[in-house]
């Protein structure tokens, strides 16, 4: 069986390709290799994430240059002038004078789907082509939307660079690193009362909204919530190929960012009449054992050592100094932001004294 260039590189090689960009790249450079009148393409994935419904990449074939457009609608829609996605309009509009002709190939409601634009209306036989390339296409769509779906279900439950990291090594417990980060441990005060005092549908309300915003607010300065810990949560500031300042930097404006959102959920749980909630953090930094532990057929990824645990004992300061945020010397050391000296504390289980810090009040 004789096939063209398309579908000999997609039955041979395109299994292979390691992302969605890169196999819309190069199937469409293909395409167009064999003579088909490409402007841009478009390739969406359905991924089960919390926020994402579907991913989809944008392909130009003037510069062979891919974005991602996060929420943007499939298949032809996403070309259309009146879709949610008129950001990618835009991006792909000076092609062609801006005059373009969409017809979508291979678009499924239940799959992957691909769509294709021209600087003119595609004939019978290219349409045949296309078809004939997204038929092809399939399988080695299936095995991108097999990792995608990994991936996001990972990445919901362990965090974008632990997600990465899991996937890329054995599945083996005596597997880490250490690495130096800003650690953020914070708890919600008074959690056990609330629970006590309210149906569980109230306390579940109170726990995502307590931890949209402080997750929130660690993932909007670069951070990664590590793990939820019953109220409680631990995120890390990696330091990665440059001083810790900007880590730590970005670990104070994470905690500040917290303080603005709790009072923010405050105020409109005081016009609820719902009972307000108050919490305790503390920033530290150090170094920290990432990787596996568990038992030989259950396995966590997590941090632990040291500095882990100076935090959390840091935390406990809060309410016996009645401060939102502590922060250690160590991390105080980094920054150049206003903070309350508290003097040195000597800390539960920790050997030596602590410099203490705090984070003015929002």
């Amino acid at each position: 069986m004789k096939l063209s260039s398309t579908l000999a590189w997609l039955v041979d090689s395109g299994a292979e390709t390691g992302s969605a960009d890169r196999l819309l790249a190069e199937l469409g450079a293909h395409l167009v290799a064999d003579g088909l009148p490409l402007a841009a393409g478009a390739l969406t994935l359905d991924v089960p994430h919390p926020l994402i419904a579907r991913r989809t990449w944008l392909w130009r074939a003037d510069s062979g240059a891919v974005i991602e457009a996060l929420g943007f609608a499939s298949g032809a829609a996403a070309f259309a002038p009146q879709a949610p996605g008129d950001a990618g309009r835009r991006w792909l509009g000076d092609i062609a004078g801006g005059i373009v002709h969409e017809d979508v190939i291979g678009a499924r409601q239940d799959g992957p789907s691909l769509g294709w634009i021209g600087p003119r209306a595609f004939t019978s036989d290219e349409i045949d082509e296309l078809k004939q390339a997204a038929r092809f296409a399939a399988a080695p769509l299936a095995v991108l939307a097999a990792r995608a779906t990994l991936f996001a279900t990972l990445e919901a439950y362990l965090g974008r660079r632990s997600a990465a990291r899991v996937l890329a090594a054995p599945l083996r417990r005596d597997l880490g690193e250490t690495i130096q980060a800003a650690l953020l441990y914070a708890d919600l005060r008074s959690f056990t009362a609330l629970s006590e005092s309210n149906p569980p549908a109230a306390v579940i309300a109170a726990l995502d909204a307590w931890f949209d915003r402080i997750a929130g607010a660690v993932h909007a300065f670069g951070g990664e919530v590590l793990k939820f810990i019953g109220d409680g949560v631990l995120a890390i500031f990696p330091v990665v190929d440059e001083p810790p300042r900007r880590a730590c930097q970005a670990a104070l404006r994470a905690a500040a960012a917290a303080q603005a959102g709790m009072a923010h959920l405050n105020e409109e749980r005081h016009r609820q009449g719902l009972p307000l909630l108050s919490f305790g953090a503390a920033l530290h930094l150090g170094e920290m054992l990432w990787g596996n532990i568990g038992a030989a057929n259950r396995l966590d990824f997590t941090a632990i050592g040291s500095a882990v645990n100076l935090a959390s004992r840091l935390e406990g300061l809060c309410r016996p100094l009645g401060k939102t945020v502590l922060v250690s010397g160590a991390l105080a050391a980094e920054t150049d932001a206003q903070l309350i000296d508290l003097g040195t504390h000597a800390l539960r289980g920790i050997a030596s004294p602590c410099a203490v810090f705090a984070l003015p009040d929002a």
